[in-house]
């Protein structure tokens, strides 16, 4: 990092100060060195500073620099646009276009209807609710949403943790009616939370979970979602609706007598066809329609063959009758009061913080690939509205898949029209299609769930995260092993938590370091990085890296004192010139509050009961400020304030040299 910033804060100075050094008094003008001034920041009220406090918090893209100097009718239709991204592209919406986006949408249509009938099973929810969350809300994200790649409906991750959180609480069998009020309602309060955060511009809530946490957590998931499914694979009828590995296993293995063969065989004859798929278009992305038509096509032929052996191997379980017609209307289902609200409002925030995150992390991705832009806030609004509005049209959480997403980008998509098809392709068979699906065997439907979720297993990224960074590593195991053992929630919980105490450690103990000047230069850097960097005779130079606030202050002075006394242990050993100067560079301090000012005016203090002169270097505009309205830059006024390290040398050891 480079030490010797000659910026000024202000056109407001504190000290004006130009010394020339006594053997330089007669060399030309071009060699005399001025010291430049350091500044404070311009003056402003307190309303000013909250004002631009707030700007730089809720707005950092200026969201409103394109409504500027416009007439009021440009101001209407760039609202109607930034509202509703459709009014952006569907003027220039042509018909080479469509032709792109009809065969993307027939296309993801094809991986939707199966996904969503096998994710509707992993949430413990009547298969033909995964359908109506294919229809409805990918209708809303086309208005809506400014990715022009997100393939929305059911996943996954989000399946997965709103089966297992109501499930602790509620039994689908027992209370099939219930179960579906909490699911409607989580999906309601995380729509509500989602759209929430992007109506108030708080996103950032969302990066709490990091790319350790979520690498850790997906995989885990991932692991307790394909051991789920051996009931299908196995035929198992009585199996647990727990979620963690042990009872999975155990209940596997006590149910062995229920195991059936023919459905063991079928059910691996089908997973090896659709994980040969998907190796296939890995290897060769231009065959992505192998593994987007795989699914389709092995529903349609297990579902022919349980058909027609359904007399000689009468033991297949099939998912059995499935209701024709579009979704009910579910508003009178909604579950505001009794004494499970608590477990929904809990579900709702938790899907609907993972199925944010999934949603724009997927639409970054792609937009990233096309050279456009997404709108995280736009998103979040998008997503939520697209749940709020799902939850009242018997639809559960969804968000933009990945899987599907890809296949979408790869078939040509060329705008959110994609969307539309695939939900008018879901339309069709909500009408028409619905009793061919009858005997279509539960095992297939395991089979596209572990293909699907395999995918999830990073360990490459598990392996970078050690390489890179131990910490994030640990919340990576953490966060694997808490979903695997404990539970899916509480494994988050853990992984969040490792996350944040990574947070506090980095703010509690911050890096700090002893520069040296590299020669012939005015550049101070690292002693210990740069081997050129030589250590200053009768001055240590500290410079730390965060801001000063409380939650470090008393670290910091420890710190900088123990470097003083290692420094002077030092200079004992080596017999070096005496220690007289501490310079302090300030530069990476980008804040400080009156815990951190009171540690700088102790440190001063000690420092002059040992006879040493401390000195600040370059404090920026924040710092700068709350050091002259605490009085303290009052102690710094002599030979105590620099704008660089290079200009704190030179004229501390220019005044050396012209005392006697």
């Amino acid at each position: 990092m480079g030490m010797n910033s000659n910026r000024v804060e202000s056109l407001e100075c504190r000290e004006t100060v130009l010394r020339i050094p006594p053997e330089e008094m007669s060399a030309p003008p071009q060699q005399t060195e001025e010291i430049h001034k350091v500044c404070l920041p311009p003056s402003q009220t307190t309303l000013q500073k909250l004002k631009h406090k707030l700007s730089e918090v809720f707005f950092p893209d200026d969201p409103f620099y394109r409504f500027k100097n416009q007439t009021w009718f440009r101001k209407l239709l760039l609202g109607l646009q930034f509202l509703f991204p459709i009014f952006q592209w569907g003027p220039d919406y042509t018909l080479a276009l469509f032709k792109s986006d009809i065969v993307s949408g027939l296309t993801i249509a094809s991986l939707a209807i199966p996904q969503g009938i096998s994710y509707a099973k992993l949430a413990n929810l009547p298969p033909i609710i995964g359908l109506y969350s294919s229809f409805v809300p990918p209708l809303i994200y086309s208005v809506l949403g400014s990715s022009r790649h997100l393939a929305v409906g059911p996943v996954s991750i989000a399946s997965l943790v709103m089966g297992s959180m109501i499930t602790e609480a509620v039994s689908f069998n027992e209370q099939p009616t219930l179960f579906l009020k909490l699911a409607f309602t989580a999906t309601f309060f995380a729509g509500v939370f989602q759209a929430s955060l992007g109506l108030l511009r708080l996103g950032f809530v969302i990066d709490f979970l990091s790319k350790a946490t979520l690498v850790g957590f997906m995989a885990g998931a991932a692991v307790i979602v394909s051991l789920q499914q051996l009931k299908g694979l196995l035929g198992i009828i009585h199996f647990t609706n727990k979620m963690q590995f042990i009872p999975v296993m155990s209940s596997v293995f006590h149910h062995k007598d229920e195991w059936s063969w023919q459905t063991i065989v079928l059910g691996s004859i089908f997973l090896l066809f659709l994980l040969g798929t998907r190796h296939i278009s890995i290897k060769k992305p231009k065959l992505f329609w192998i593994s987007a038509a795989a699914p389709l096509t092995s529903v349609i032929l297990s579902t022919i063959l349980v058909f027609l052996l359904r007399d000689k191997v009468p033991g297949i379980s099939v998912i059995g009758h499935l209701p024709k017609g579009i979704n009910p209307p579910s508003l009178n289902m909604l579950y505001f009061t009794g004494p499970q609200l608590a477990l929904a409002i809990k579900t709702g925030i938790i899907t609907g913080i993972l199925s944010l995150t999934e949603g724009i992390a997927v639409g970054r991705t792609f937009a990233g690939l096309k050279n456009y832009q997404v709108d995280g806030n736009k998103e979040m609004m998008a997503i939520g509205f697209m749940n709020m509005a799902g939850s009242c049209s018997s639809c559960y959480v969804t968000t933009g898949s990945f899987s599907r997403s890809a296949v979408n980008y790869n078939a040509g998509a060329q705008t959110a029209v994609s969307n539309v098809v695939m939900s008018a392709t879901v339309l069709i068979t909500l009408l028409f299609l619905m009793p061919l699906f009858h005997y279509t065997p539960n095992f297939i439907l395991a089979a596209i769930i572990i293909t699907a979720v395999i995918g999830l297993i990073d360990y490459q990224a598990a392996c970078r995260l050690w390489k890179v960074d131990k910490l994030d590593f640990v919340a990576c195991v953490c966060s694997f092993f808490g979903v695997l053992f404990i539970s899916v929630p509480l494994g988050l919980a853990i992984a969040v938590g490792v996350s944040i105490f990574k947070i506090l450690l980095h703010v509690t103990r911050p890096n700090t370091m002893v520069l040296g000047n590299i020669s012939g230069t005015q550049i101070f850097q690292n002693i210990d990085r740069y081997r050129e960097a030589s250590r200053v005779p009768s001055f240590l130079i500290l410079a730390i890296e965060s801001p000063i606030y409380f939650a470090n202050s008393t670290y910091l002075q420890e710190r900088i004192l123990r470097w003083i006394r290692e420094d002077e242990e030092r200079i004992k050993a080596t017999n070096d010139s005496p220690l007289k100067c501490v310079i302090l560079d300030m530069t990476a301090v980008t804040s400080i509050d009156t815990s951190g000012i009171e540690a700088v005016c102790e440190i001063r203090k000690i420092l002059m009961q040992k006879s040493l002169q401390f000195v600040l270097a370059n404090p920026v505009a924040n710092v700068m400020e709350k050091l002259y309205k605490s009085k303290a830059l009052e102690q710094f006024e002599f030979n105590g304030l620099y704008l660089s390290v290079g200009e704190a040398v030179m004229d501390i050891s220019s005044l050396w040299k012209r005392q006697p």
